[in-house]
């Protein structure tokens, strides 16, 4: 038996981005460990990586492309997945070789380009894997139209624009700079799932005398690690920043020269002077003390916010993370070490993508994308190209969502299984996995660069996405007139060859192809403190400073439960979810279910206003009683995807989808 070790790094949508050490025996994955060298990840990795060899060891992975066969287009729009599973699509996904796989494809763009013009063609790329030579995907959609993209972010959004509203950019301060912190807010943020890095810099900073708050609505595992847990109610986010902002103006201590780099300085200190302390911890659900503690935090200079995801999809979330924002800005913790507001790293900010023209092509909203492709006109979107997502069940909706993409002519999935997407293609085409990943990377959790190199070569049959895309090119190439302009000249190269065209801008420091395969690099261009001196990147060259009330959710009279879809330490979204239980669980405290009738371990219908999944209750008595928690993701042709209860909709800036506005209820299961 022959045994050895190789590294690599993470491509999942994660914010680590972690360093790899695979093991394999005979050509086969046994084990995934931490790398001991990166300079953040330190040689541990999640449970759900760890797991990894099962996932590409097993029999269900997709080897060879797939096409349908025995049907015609579009189905008739039948309802799909969670609740009925019957699939509107007619014929049978078969195997196909991939000469006929990728005539198929290049014939019917071409096609409906012809017939409709480019934008009846929708390219949709996610989050699934994270490498920048995706960008090559989005440049070949380019070059053959432009065709339709999806435009605002499910996951980030709100946050993205708030920050970019506020600060006129958006990056956060070096992780190793937490060491200058005197006291840490855990905004919203579950680092003990879904940020598991950041803990050690937590547990550091605590050792050296910080104090930690941990502020959200849900009971996880981070409250052991915080001083002090306080849980508003969900949505409450804004009055409880809002009601610390007015203690620290009503004690003096807001910093003194907070009016000279802050726009709308006058404005902010009226909301917030609009309600007393005591009003404002009422209306977030929270005592007035724990408005006090927040504000004793802030002014307890350095104070670093760091600011979890999930808050901003609400349809508050933009506005929750801008009052964030200017807490930390009116009590002097921006622009010093320690301070700021993290709530993403530039992951893309040291690569050169200059090579996609950004020229404006027809855009959906991503959030809304069931509803957009149904209504869709001028053309109708006729084909959609999917590159690592899963639409169906990631998307709020799901339904619609499934609906959608079975009344298109003609759909194409890259993915290295059948997912609830792919049951809806005309075709799926295997692609890479983890571990045979070639591709460039960066972070959202943290500065440093990286590499991904094969531990394995693909199965015979699997392509990676690059050389799906560059494969097309030549037989779109084949298939139009010598006077047209070609795309496979464009599209040539290695995976090597893109990733030093990507690095074109940091190579003259030090940046390079060589050098990452050595180890990760920290990103030269990224400061370690933001905004030193207090200078902003806004046309005034000031903070702007959150001066309104956001908008509410609109009651949903008969669902008196807020739904959280949470990620866990064992699944996140549908990529890492793998068998779904016999029933999906659902935590909530015990008062809430025995209200319903429901004892622990019974089975229930979570409902809400578009339908109802079976669950199994777990009673939880540390959550709110006005709470339900479920996994994220899922499978929904299972019935086992929280998104096929959520509406549709947008946060109040940077179309997010507002995921955490569900409003649901229990009942017995007869």
């Amino acid at each position: 038996m022959t045994t050895e070790t190789k590294r690599t790094l993470c491509n999942r949508d994660c914010p680590d981005a972690c360093g790899l050490v695979a093991t394999i025996e005979d050509g086969r994955l046994v084990r995934l460990g931490g790398d001991p060298d990166h300079p953040v990840t330190r040689g541990f990795i999640c449970s759900r990586t760890s797991r990894f060899p099962e996932r590409q060891n097993s029999p269900e992975r997709l080897l060879t492309p797939l096409l349908r066969r025995g049907g015609g287009g579009g189905g008739d729009g039948g309802t799909a997945g969670g609740f009925t599973g019957g699939l509107a699509r007619a014929g049978v996904l078969e195997p196909a070789s991939w000469d006929e796989a990728l005539s198929t494809i290049a014939d019917t763009l071409l096609r409906i380009r012809g017939e409709s013009g480019p934008a009846a063609i929708l390219h949709y790329r996610s989050g699934g894997s994270l490498g920048l030579l995706k960008a090559v995907v989005d440049y070949f959609f380019e070059l053959l139209g432009p065709v339709s993209v999806k435009r605002g972010d499910i996951c980030s959004g709100g946050g993205d624009a708030a920050q970019e509203t506020d600060f006129g950019d958006e990056e956060s301060h070096d992780l190793f700079d937490l060491a200058h912190a005197r006291s840490i807010l855990l905004w919203g943020k579950n680092p003990t799932v879904s940020n598991i890095h950041l803990l050690p810099f937590l547990r550091d900073a605590k050792r050296r005398g910080a104090c930690l708050l941990l502020i959200d609505p849900i009971h996880h595992k981070t409250e052991a690690l915080a001083d002090r847990w306080i849980a508003p109610r969900p949505g409450g986010d804004f009055h409880l920043a809002l009601g610390a902002a007015a203690v620290l103006f009503a004690r003096g201590a807001v910093d003194p020269g907070a009016a000279s780099w802050n726009d709308h300085f006058a404005e902010f200190r009226a909301l917030a002077l609009s309600r007393d302390a005591g009003a404002w911890a009422r209306e977030a659900g929270v005592s007035e003390a724990e408005v006090g503690l927040v504000a004793d935090a802030l002014a307890a200079r350095p104070c670093s916010i760091q600011v979890g995801w999930g808050m901003a999809r609400r349809t508050n979330g933009s506005a929750i993370v801008r009052a964030l924002d200017a807490l930390a800005s009116v009590s002097g913790n921006l622009g010093i070490p320690g301070g700021g507001v993290s709530y993403y790293f530039k992951r893309r900010g040291a690569y050169d993508t200059s090579f996609l023209s950004k020229r404006p092509p027809r855009t959906l909203s991503e959030p809304l994308l069931g509803q957009e492709l149904l209504n869709a006109r001028d053309p109708a979107v006729r084909a959609v190209w999917v590159t690592a997502g899963n639409p169906v069940a990631m998307l709020p909706d799901s339904t619609t969502v499934a609906r959608a993409f079975e009344s298109r002519e003609f759909v194409v999935v890259v993915d290295s299984f059948v997912t609830d997407t792919a049951r809806r293609a005309t075709v799926v085409l295997p692609t890479t996995t983890l571990v045979e990943d070639d591709d460039l990377h960066g972070a959202y959790g943290h500065h440093w660069l990286g590499v991904s190199t094969p531990v394995l070569a693909p199965p015979p049959g699997v392509l990676s996405d690059l050389e799906i895309v560059q494969r097309l090119a030549a037989a779109v190439d084949a298939r139009t007139s010598p006077s047209e302009k070609k795309i496979a000249p464009l599209l040539a190269g290695s995976a090597r060859d893109w990733k030093r065209r990507l690095l074109r801008r940091v190579e003259p420091l030090g940046v390079t192809v060589d050098a990452l395969e050595g180890g990760a690099k920290r990103n030269p261009l990224a400061p370690r403190v933001l905004f030193e001196g207090r200078r902003f990147p806004t046309d005034t060259g000031r903070m702007n400073l959150v001066h309104d009330f956001p908008p509410e959710p609109p009651e949903e009279p008969g669902f008196p439960l807020w739904l959280f879809s949470n990620s866990t330490e064992r699944a996140q979204s549908s990529q890492w979810a793998g068998a779904p239980p016999d029933l999906l669980p659902a935590a909530c405290h015990p008062a809430t279910a025995t209200t319903a009738g429901l004892a622990d371990g019974d089975e229930a219908w979570l409902e809400s206003a578009l339908g109802r999944l079976r669950v199994r209750v777990r009673f939880d008595d540390r959550q709110r009683r006005d709470v339900v928690l479920v996994p994220k993701g899922g499978h929904f042709d299972r019935g086992a995807s929280a998104n096929a209860l959520i509406r549709a909709r947008l946060t109040d800036a940077g179309e997010g989808a507002a995921y955490l506005d569900c409003r649901v209820r229990l009942a017995p299961a007869r």
